[in-house]
């Protein structure tokens, strides 16, 4: 608890001595009582203290009256900040008999005159007025101090990473910020810590004890990190400190990213930055040159790597943009999303599924897009191993029909969108990829090769596991832990290769303009992320600790799981580009005849339901692929 709060804390629980507020209220009206003799003797037109004991009497008997009216009526026990319009009436009674009484005690003694009598009426009066304001500029006085405290409690005490100009930028940035305020710097240089820039301190931790000291003198909220590399070099230092000692880290936006209300765009930081590596960075002049002013369509549109491309399509200057899906609800909300954040851009929503030829008739003849961007597909692999024929007909079905009407209405190119799990794939989902991949190449080798007529160029991307996807590890851990966990994972020792969204939708643009054709493009994601590891790094970033406040149970490997991914990009099993981030695919050229057959019959025993048949025909066309965990281990 910060010293503000504790002080708060303080003030609100604690309460004046019943007796001193009596003595307090005693003294306002004994000070009443002088100031009424002060004007008396000011307009009588003799001089009241001559009169021999009167000024004594006058002050003796307010005194005594009021202490008698104050003990009786009990006024004393009202606290003062909680006093209400019913607690007032006691003070009017409390003036009432102060009056009476000097007035009674004017006549005992033989003073009594027009002036005397006034005196006491004048007297109740002022009283009155006294007791009342002292109660309401208390009142005041702590609802101000209240609200100051909230205000500076609601106000989060930053530490900045970094001495250099976006670091220094921030405190002018947040310089009138209602949210946030720099309290000083923090330095990854030893040999900088306990310097002065822009009249704050500037420190460095090398140990969880400095920092949580510090952090509790300064009565700190958050770390905010103004650079993603240093976010990522902080990863296992800083931002370990901050998550053992509960305290929040903060990632500034770039500057030209909200120029008009910066502080606004703070955010806490995501697991996304935290890869561990750099996020992949292409040539986006390039890439607005290739797709300006054209019509583009993309499928799967309301799914998270489809959405995703919308919203970088959305800023390339494209002429149209055709959203194409089946799901209802992520289509009216990606619209209403392009139309609040892209009022410029022609886009049209259109409701279909990619199984459906006619319905792709109808997009492709009315809207003739010139590159089509394929993202539809079935991807949950439990799910899929469970429906395999539903698996088959959405994933291969759905990608020939979509690279069908490209050729037959003459897009310029097609971008479809695999997964790595089509690298020597153990479920049914890997292998239907697998399939899509292979119609797709044959049938652009055809092209080439002038077998069939057609002008379209064909590209396929391999992702591994997107963070934050729609049904993905991330947002399920985020889900469990909000539910108070457990958080549960398959395997201990269970790894995945993980790049953001928009790392994944980059690099389908990229692919979309290299001048490689009909090939299959791959991205070095750096170092497998085990799983584990992940769910106690989000459970710390939620401000809790692992198997103390959120367990972590192993389930055990689910059908068609692998312990370990293949390695998408490395010299043995791929060749370079242009950029050195993306890798071509070696794999085996296809027949485009051969792949037609193979495919007829496996999409014809799918349509019948007959899984048994499928499953062997998508063995023999596919040979690498070998069940794990599942009921068609039986075909390998």
């Amino acid at each position: 608890m910060s010293f503000l709060r504790r002080q708060f804390e303080r003030f609100r629980t604690s309460y004046l001595s019943v007796w001193v507020v009596l003595a307090s209220d005693v003294g306002i009206s004994l000070a009443c009582s002088f100031v009424v003799l002060g004007m008396a003797n000011l307009v009588a037109e003799s001089n009241i203290y001559a009169w021999e004991w009167f000024a004594f009497d006058w002050m003796a008997t307010a005194a005594l009256s009021s202490l008698l009216a104050f003990l009786v009526l009990r006024t004393h026990y009202i606290i003062i900040r909680h006093t209400t319009v019913r607690d007032l009436i006691k003070f009017l009674g409390v003036v009432i008999f102060k009056g009476f009484s000097l007035a009674l005690v004017v006549r005992i003694i033989g003073k009594a005159t027009p002036v005397s009598d006034a005196m006491a009426i004048i007297d109740a009066v002022i009283t009155l007025v006294a007791l009342v304001s002292v109660r309401v500029l208390a009142v005041r006085s702590y609802e101000f101090y209240k609200s100051r405290i909230r205000d500076i409690q609601s106000r989060k005490r930053l530490l900045v990473y970094g001495t250099g100009d976006k670091a220094v930028s921030i405190i002018v940035r947040l310089r009138n910020s209602p949210h946030y305020e720099v309290v000083g710097f923090i330095s990854g240089r030893r040999s900088v810590g306990r310097r002065q820039l822009l009249d704050k301190p500037v420190y460095h931790f090398d140990t969880l004890e400095q920092f949580q000291s510090e952090a509790t003198r300064l009565s700190l909220s958050a770390v905010l990190f103004v650079r993603p590399e240093d976010l990522s070099a902080e990863n296992e230092h800083l931002v370990r400190f901050c998550t053992a000692s509960g305290i929040k880290v903060l990632v500034a936006p770039q500057i030209s990213d909200s120029a008009d209300q910066p502080s606004v765009a703070i955010r806490k930081v995501r697991i996304e930055d935290l890869l561990g590596r750099d996020e992949i960075r292409i040539s986006m002049d390039e890439i607005h040159a290739s797709f300006s002013g054209k019509t583009v369509l993309v499928t799967g549109a309301a799914g998270s790597i489809g959405s995703e491309l919308c919203r970088q399509l959305a800023v390339l200057g494209i002429g149209k943009l055709i959203l194409y899906d089946d799901a209802e609800t992520p289509m009216h909300n990606l619209r209403l999303e392009l139309e609040a954040r892209f009022p410029q851009l022609d886009f049209v929503p259109v409701i279909g599924d990619v199984r459906s030829e006619r319905r792709l008739d109808m997009a492709f003849s009315r809207y003739q897009p010139q590159v089509v961007f394929h993202a539809a597909a079935y991807k949950h692999v439990p799910l899929m191993e469970e429906n395999p024929c539903e698996a088959v007909l959405a994933n291969l079905g759905g990608s020939r029909l979509v690279a069908d009407k490209c050729m037959a209405y003459g897009v310029e190119k097609m971008v479809m969108i695999s997964t790595d799990k089509a690298v020597n794939p153990t479920n049914v989902m890997g292998a239907t990829k697998r399939l899509a991949e292979i119609y797709v190449q044959s049938l652009g080798l055809a092209r080439e090769a002038g077998k069939i007529p057609g002008k379209t160029h064909f590209v396929t991307t391999r992702f591994g596991n997107v963070l934050g996807s729609n049904g993905s590890v991330i947002p399920r851990f985020r889900q469990q832990i909000a539910e108070g966990g457990p958080v549960t994972v398959t395997h201990p020792e269970i790894t995945r290769y993980f790049m953001t969204i928009p790392e994944a939708c980059r690099l389908v643009l990229e692919a979309a303009v290299l001048p490689s054709d009909n090939r299959i493009f791959v991205f070095d994601m750096g170092k497998p992320v085990k799983i584990a590891d992940l769910a106690v790094r989000m459970i710390e970033l939620a401000g809790l600790k692992p198997d103390k406040d959120i367990k972590i149970s192993y389930t055990g490997l689910r059908p068609g799981e692998k312990l370990y991914e293949e390695v998408l990009s490395n010299t043995e099993n791929s060749d370079p580009t242009s950029h050195e981030r993306i890798r071509i695919a070696r794999v085996r050229p296809a027949d485009y005849e051969e792949s037609c057959k193979a495919m007829d019959a496996i999409l014809e025993a799918a349509r019948d339901y007959d899984i048994d048949t499928m499953v062997r025909r998508m063995k023999q066309t596919v040979p690498e692929w070998k069940s794990n965990n599942s009921v068609f281990e039986k075909y390998d």
